[in-house]
């Protein structure tokens, strides 16, 4: 069995009460893993080393080339790692063990791609209306960060978090989800062994209920980051009103995936499949919530269910699982609850719903592959986000019925049209209330671009650009260079 530690100010540490927590591997609900149960006492002192890093040992003064040259390291060292890491995130999360190899190859990618904009920034010069003076900004880095990921993609969401911050000159305290922190912290291994300082990268493992509440909440954490439900989002921004903390939130979505009668028939069945039982639809822009137009609507709901009745649940290492679990009994108890309210509120249920017969799969937390139909816009189903393997299907009849049903929601993380119409896919793009838009795909994300939603969806943006930015405060430097006495107040002439 694997025994976890928390690192805080570069020393690897349990929790102070002596707690500790089962790691479960939701596949057959063995435990792999004991780790610490950290606690507010823990998040303190994980603060503290923080700041001390920040504040007093000159990690902000660390010149940008030597931050970037830890960054490459630490990619490089993840690519060396790549199968045991991949190997851990798939004990954690049940994912397949090829999906887990995509998620490395993109993690490494991540600490490079801010490796390489680590040093970019030499600020900006502003032309002053004032003769005799210079105007110029700069980017600073905002100070420590406290950055809470989720138990979907932890160590790929981890890296979104910490590379830029880490990039920008910030110290941080990461807290992993409860469930699932073994990639975090064997990536936190690495990052010393590629020999950032101590204090610079610390992290701390427990409920969010209690370290991340301390998190948010310190006037020693200078930016909450959260990626999760709108739930906690809420709490942690009230939380972070205390001292005016900075805030970036990724709080998930409903995310429609529009098939419009002229579209690639066999590629938009194809895309919407995919765009939802990757992971067993556990992904925050899951395209779940599939609208059809009319024209093709019957033959394309039948052509997802025959190619869903075909999707291989099993274990993650098996090469033939097309589909692993869900992540715990809890998160399957609650999509069961949802199937069932699909059904009370009148949608109708076509294809699973149920936990598969086969014994073998038994003591994991699985569900078969589920799909409704005959879905309406006010069902809860439709506007909540299930989380799980399960489609909503609708039927719309023109393009204005499409665009003004999935802007009815609120949530606007991403969505999807499929058509081959170049007029219409500037139209509807245009007028979608999304932070990103796929024509003709979907689920496609790479690192260059930012990543982030509209209105209940989020604040910020993360990768790209934009996802360094976050961890930065403008300053404005004025000089004056030939300053002269303005006389007031007595002066003599």
């Amino acid at each position: 069995m694997i025994q976890g530690k928390m690192l805080i100010g570069g020393q690897w540490v349990g929790a102070q009460s002596g707690k500790e927590r089962e790691i479960i591997n939701p596949y057959d609900g063995a435990a792999i893993a004991m780790v610490p149960e950290g606690g507010r006492e823990d998040a303190a002192a994980a603060i503290a080393a923080a700041r001390q890093a920040f504040d007093k040992d000159g990690w902000p003064q660390t010149p940008a080339t030597e931050r970037a040259r830890l960054l490459f390291t630490l990619a490089g060292l993840i690519e060396r790692e790549r199968e045991d890491l991949a190997r851990l995130e798939s004990l954690d999360t049940g994912k397949t063990i090829e999906e887990s190899r995509w998620d490395m190859d993109d993690i490494a990618g991540i600490f490079r791609y801010f490796a390489g904009l680590a040093d970019k920034d030499g600020g900006e010069v502003i032309a002053s209306p004032i003769p005799e003076t210079t105007s110029a900004l700069v980017r600073e880095p905002v100070g420590v960060c406290g950055q809470i990921s989720p138990w979907n993609y932890p160590l790929l969401q981890a890296s979104w978090k910490m590379a830029p911050a880490l990039a920008a000159g910030c110290a941080i305290v990461m807290k992993p989800s409860e469930i699932t922190p073994l990639t975090t912290i064997r990536v936190a291994e690495l990052a010393e062994e590629a020999g950032f300082p101590p204090g610079v990268v610390n992290v701390v493992l427990g409920p969010g209920a209690d370290v991340g509440a301390a998190l948010a909440e310190s006037d020693g954490v200078d930016l909450i980051s959260f990626t999760g439900g709108i739930a906690t989002g809420k709490t942690i921004m009230r939380a972070a009103a205390g001292n005016v903390k900075k805030v970036a939130l990724e709080l998930g979505g409903k995310n429609p995936h529009i098939i419009f009668d002229d579209a690639d028939f066999d590629l938009a069945v194809d895309s919407a499949l995919n765009g939802v039982f990757f992971h067993a639809g556990q992904i925050c822009s899951a395209g779940a919530r599939i609208m059809v137009q009319d024209g093709v609507h019957d033959r394309f709901v039948d052509a997802l269910r025959r190619r869903m009745e075909r999707i291989v649940l099993g274990n993650a290492f098996n090469a033939k699982t097309q589909m692993g679990p869900l992540i715990s009994a809890e998160h399957l108890a609650k999509v069961e609850k949802y199937v069932a309210i699909g059904q009370k509120e009148g949608a109708k249920l076509v294809l699973g719903g149920v936990r598969p017969a086969d014994p073998a799969l038994a003591n994991g937390f699985f569900l078969m592959p589920t799909l409704f139909t005959a879905c309406e816009n006010h069902m809860r189903i439709v506007q909540e986000e299930v989380f799980g393997p399960v489609i909503t299907v609708e039927r719309f009849f023109t393009e204005e019925e499409a665009v003004a049903r999935a802007n009815d929601t609120i949530y606007g993380l991403s969505a999807g049209l499929r058509t081959r119409d170049a007029d219409r896919m500037v139209r509807v793009s245009k007028a979608l209330r999304f932070g990103t838009v796929w024509i003709n795909d979907f689920n496609v994300y790479f690192v260059q671009a930012p990543w982030g939603g509209y209105k209940q969806s989020g604040l910020g943006r993360e990768l790209g650009r934009m996802g360094l930015d976050e961890y930065t405060e403008v300053k404005h430097i004025f000089r004056n260079h030939a300053a002269k006495a303005l006389n007031w107040f007595g002066a003599r002439p």
